[in-house]
């Protein structure tokens, strides 16, 4: 108990210093990059608490755009009928945003792995997910896009980065930009977790 209390206080303390700036506007829809080395991902990797996936995201044009923000899970090749965890949100008051969005997997060695998703300002509720875990597999965990800044277009899906688990022996480099490469992984792999980004033009049906 005491445990889960810690665990959730680390959480709120995450949520509680996500915070959204400005950047004068551009033409860019929206920008996004790696950012390894920041203060939440080091807090995490000082705390143990497991693996933190952090961007740098931009969005010039927020009052006019959707941000579609979630985790695919593949288990012995086959996806999930639903999302493992999304986080999606639009209609935002200021022109532009830019802080960071990431995704957080608290014990994700065990079968009690927490889940959340969080972007400028805003957060999804952590939740727990059923998992099979299996003390003799194998783990890996890769960012899709590097430290250089990549430019999004309205409709795209960009994978962000992968979490996977495999009981062979050995996991291979593989090019998570390549969609070939992508699906051998998640043919080969006893479990992969695929974070996706997709961002909208605001339409009537995300009013």
């Amino acid at each position: 108990m005491i445990k889960n209390y810690f665990i959730f206080s680390v959480i709120i303390l995450f949520f509680l210093i996500i915070t959204s700036g400005c950047t004068n506007s551009s033409d860019k829809i929206a920008t996004i990059s790696v950012n390894s080395d920041s203060e939440y991902v080091n807090t995490f990797e000082d705390l143990h608490l497991g693996i933190l996936y952090d961007f740098d995201f931009k969005l010039p044009n927020a009052d006019k755009s959707w941000v579609n923000l979630w985790v695919e899970r593949y288990i012995d090749g086959k996806k999930d009928s639903q999302p493992l965890t999304q986080l999606n949100y639009g209609n935002s008051p200021k022109e532009v945003e830019e802080g960071h969005l990431g995704f957080g997997m608290i014990n994700p060695n065990s079968e009690d792995t927490l889940v959340f998703l969080y972007g400028p300002g805003v957060s999804s509720q952590p939740s727990i997910i059923e998992k099979d875990y299996k003390a003799e597999f194998l783990s890996s965990w890769d960012y899709a896009i590097g430290d250089e800044e990549v430019e999004l277009e309205f409709g795209e899906t960009t994978i962000l980065a992968a979490y996977r688990e495999s009981g062979s022996n050995l996991i291979n480099t593989v090019d998570l930009q390549d969609e070939e490469s992508v699906k051998r992984m998640i043919k080969k792999d006893d479990m992969v977790l695929l974070l996706k980004l997709k961002v909208e033009e605001k339409t009537a049906n995300h009013d």
